[in-house]
C-alpha cells in the first residue's frame, strides 16, 4: 500500500503491510500488549498447575455423556446466562429431543446446581473458573465477556485432550433437531474434515479468511485438532487484547491449516442447516420469512449478533422459541420450583414457546405491526399483504 502519517497518500512508495491494514492507516491485527501477556501467563498457571487433579474429575462426567461414536456436547454458562441455558433445554425438552450427550462447564455453583436440576450433567472447576464474574456480559467484548471466552477455551480443551469429538455451542441456541447424527454420520463429503463451523455471516477482515462462528463447531478427535486447542489455549493474551475467542480461534485456523494440514469447513451462510444472527438481522428477512413459512427444515438456531442477553431473550420471543416460565426469569436454585434437587424442567418448562412481539423491524412469527422499531429508521419485518400465507 501507500500509506503516508494519515492512510493512503498516492504520493508515497509501495510498502509492506499486514493483512489488516485498513485505508486510514489503522490495523485490524495488533500484538497482545505486556500487560496481556502477563494475564495470561498467570491464568495458564494456575490451569496448568490443577490440570492433572481436573482431568481426574471431569473424565468419569464426560464418559458418562459421551454418544456410542464418542461425541460430547460441550455447553458453557455463567449464572448470569442461566435463562439461556434454561431455554435450550426447554426448547428441546418440547420436540423430546435426546440431550443426554451435553455437558454443561459451569463458572459458578449456582449454574452448576441449575444445569443438574435441569438434568444436565455439570462440571465446575473453581480453581480455573471461580474467579469468572457470574453476571451476564452487558454487551459484547466488555470484561465479562472476555471472561467467558477464556472458558470458553478452557472447557473445549480439556474434552479434547481426553480424546472425544466434540459439538461445541452457545447457551442462545435452540434445537430443532439433534445436530449430533448429522456430524456423526459416514457422509463423504463431511468425514474428510477435522473441524466444521457455522458460517458467523460477517465477512469483514477481521474473521478473514473462514468467518467461523466459535459458538457452534463440531471436532473431531485427533492429533491435528488436539494441538490446535492447545495452541489456541496458550493464545489468551490475543483473546485479553482483541475481546474476541472468534478472532483469536480464526487466525489460529490459517495457520493450523496451512503447517499441520488441518481440515477445515464453513457451512455457507446461504446454506439452510444452520441459521443464526445473520439471518435474523440481515435487512432482506427473506431466510427468516421461509423458516416461518416451514421451507427450510434447519437443525439449529443461533441467537449470535445481538448486543446481551436481554436482547436475545426478546428475540427468541419474538421467534417463537422461548419456553421458560417467568416465575422462573432471574431466580437462583433455591428459589425456583422445588429448590435445590428439584426438577426445574418440570417447574420451569412450557410445554409450547411463548410468543410476543417487542419489535416490528425484527423477524417475528407473527407480525408485530404495533411494535416500536429497535433499529433507527427500522421498517416493518412484515408487510400485511406478504403475511397471509405465513400462518
Amino acid at each position: 500500500m501507500r500509506l503516508g502519517d494519515k492512510g493512503l497518500d498516492p504520493t508515497k512508495d509501495f510498502s509492506l503491510v499486514s493483512r489488516g491494514m485498513v485505508e486510514n492507516g489503522s490495523r485490524s491485527f495488533k500484538p497482545p500488549k505486556k500487560v496481556n501477556i502477563y494475564e495470561n501467563w498467570n491464568i495458564l498457571k494456575k490451569y496448568f498447575d490443577s490440570f492433572e487433579d481436573a482431568i481426574k474429575e471431569l473424565k468419569p462426567l464426560v464418559e458418562k455423556v459421551a454418544t456410542p461414536k464418542k461425541t460430547v456436547t460441550v455447553m458453557v454458562s455463567n449464572f448470569g446466562q442461566s435463562e439461556l441455558l434454561v431455554n435450550f433445554v426447554c426448547a428441546a425438552k418440547s420436540r423430546n429431543l435426546d440431550i443426554s450427550s451435553i455437558i454443561v462447564f459451569a463458572t459458578d455453583l449456582e449454574t452448576k446446581d441449575l444445569a443438574e436440576g435441569l438434568g444436565l450433567v455439570a462440571f465446575f472447576d473453581k480453581r480455573n473458573y471461580g474467579d469468572i464474574p457470574s453476571e451476564a456480559a452487558h454487551h459484547y467484548g466488555d470484561t465479562k465477556f472476555t471472561a467467558m471466552m477464556m472458558a470458553k477455551v478452557m472447557c473445549v480443551q480439556m474434552v479434547s485432550s481426553l480424546g472425544y469429538n466434540i459439538l461445541f455451542q452457545d447457551v442462545d441456541i435452540v434445537w430443532y433437531k439433534n445436530p449430533i447424527p448429522f456430524f456423526e454420520a459416514d457422509t463423504p463429503e463431511l468425514q474428510e474434515f477435522d473441524m466444521m463451523f457455522q458460517d458467523d455471516g460477517g465477512h469483514s477482515v477481521r474473521y478473514a479468511p473462514y468467518s467461523a462462528n466459535s459458538g457452534f463447531y463440531y471436532v473431531r478427535a485427533n492429533a491435528k485438532t488436539a494441538y490446535f486447542f492447545s495452541s489456541l489455549l496458550t493464545s489468551g493474551d490475543v483473546i485479553l487484547e482483541t475481546k474476541s475467542h472468534q478472532q483469536a480461534l480464526i487466525g489460529l485456523l490459517s495457520e493450523h491449516v496451512s503447517l499441520f494440514g488441518l481440515r477445515v469447513k464453513v457451512f455457507s451462510r446461504d446454506t439452510d442447516e444452520f441459521p443464526g444472527g445473520f439471518h435474523f438481522h440481515q435487512k432482506s428477512g427473506k431466510y427468516m420469512k421461509r423458516l416461518f413459512d416451514a421451507d427450510v427444515d434447519p437443525y439449529i438456531f443461533h441467537m449470535s449478533w445481538t448486543l446481551n442477553k436481554d436482547n436475545k431473550l426478546l428475540f427468541f420471543q419474538q421467534l417463537g422459541e422461548w419456553y421458560v416460565h417467568d416465575q422462573c426469569l432471574h431466580k437462583k436454585p433455591k428459589e425456583l420450583p422445588g429448590g435445590i434437587g428439584g426438577d426445574f424442567a418440570a417447574g420451569c418448562c412450557h410445554s409450547e414457546p411463548v410468543f410476543d412481539c417487542h419489535f416490528k423491524d425484527k423477524p417475528s412469527k407473527l407480525p408485530c405491526f404495533d411494535s416500536p422499531s429497535i433499529d433507527k429508521g427500522g421498517k416493518s419485518f412484515w408487510k400485511p399483504d406478504e403475511f397471509k400465507g405465513a400462518q
